[in-house]
């Protein structure tokens, strides 16, 4: 068994700050991304839409795609509609054969607005939770038919961010609804992140490895800032710069036999944290830990 190693291009190119990596390009995101060792990206806003314009343009930087980001609006829409929203990408990445769709609901997030505190997200019952849930997998199951797994990404400052909304969710839903398992979002949130990867190990599909500052979240919680301040502030980092102990989360996935993506997604301010120097860090700390872990790594070096 082997895993993939992949990163979001956000990095370079904040799709939710373009302002803050004004002076990167996709391109370049694509590049040196591959020159660090890197064999996959997910989606970003910048590159083509079209189904065979986004697969010439990942075949010139010799990359594939390891998934991308669906903002679901099905607290708002009916099944039929949130459908026909979503078909196109689920069709395109289907095509490409991309391990999953990184779907949370947005109908209600604070997570895009600069003005309002993340620690005023919305927070549902659990039987608000359970029933989305069970909504959830009716759309699941459709997309599982178009040949396209939904992996659902909790998320600060959407209604699914606590170890309580993750939980909930997860006992509610079909077992088409697979959980993105992200290790930042999970502890800036305030849940159990390898407590997490043990009880839901077997519907994690995809895994995205974030590390948090401890200091700035801290920061963010007590003085009422917004997630895009976080994020600024540098909340987030890569894997190895921060407090989360990835050994310990690389032996559990190798004990569950995990063999997707492991995806480095740490936006931050590149003024303060350069994007090759901080994304060739994440992959060096990788490929070490996994190494430690007995855990190989396909087309590693």
């Amino acid at each position: 068994m082997s895993v993939k190693i992949g990163i979001s291009p956000i990095a370079w190119q904040n799709d939710d700050l373009p302002d803050l990596t004004a002076a990167y390009t996709m391109e370049q995101a694509l590049r040196e991304a591959r020159e660090i060792g890197y064999t996959g990206v997910e989606r970003g806003r910048r590159m083509p839409q079209d189904t065979e314009g986004l697969r010439a343009y990942l075949e010139a930087n010799d990359i594939a795609l390891c998934g991308g980001w669906c903002s679901g609006n099905l607290m708002a829409n009916d099944l039929a509609t949130e459908q026909a929203a979503v078909r196109r990408q689920v069709e395109q990445f289907a095509a490409l054969n991309a391990p999953c769709i990184v779907y949370a609901e947005c109908s209600n997030t604070v997570q895009g607005d600069i003005g309002t505190p993340v620690n005023n997200r919305p927070k549902l019952s659990r039987d608000e939770v359970m029933a989305y849930g069970r909504k959830l997998g009716e759309l699941a199951k459709w997309m599982a038919d178009l040949g396209q797994p939904l992996a659902y990404h909790h998320h600060m400052g959407s209604m699914i961010e606590d170890q309580d909304d993750v939980d909930w969710l997860m006992e509610a839903a079909p077992k088409e609804v697979h959980l993105l398992y992200d290790t930042g979002h999970l502890l800036f949130g305030g849940g159990d992140v390898l407590g997490t990867l043990n009880r839901w190990g077997d519907r994690v599909l995809h895994v995205h490895f974030k590390d948090i500052r401890p200091e700035v979240v801290t920061d963010v919680r007590e003085t009422g800032k917004s997630f895009l301040d976080a994020v600024i502030a540098g909340a987030f980092t890569v894997p190895g710069d921060g407090c989360i102990d990835f050994q310990a989360v690389t032996d559990a996935l190798k004990a569950m036999d995990y063999a997707g993506w492991i995806v480095v997604e740490a936006e931050q301010d590149p003024a303060k944290a350069p994007p090759y120097e901080y994304s060739e860090k994440g992959y060096a700390h990788i490929v070490e830990i996994c190494g430690r872990s007995g855990l190989a790594i396909d087309g590693a070096a």
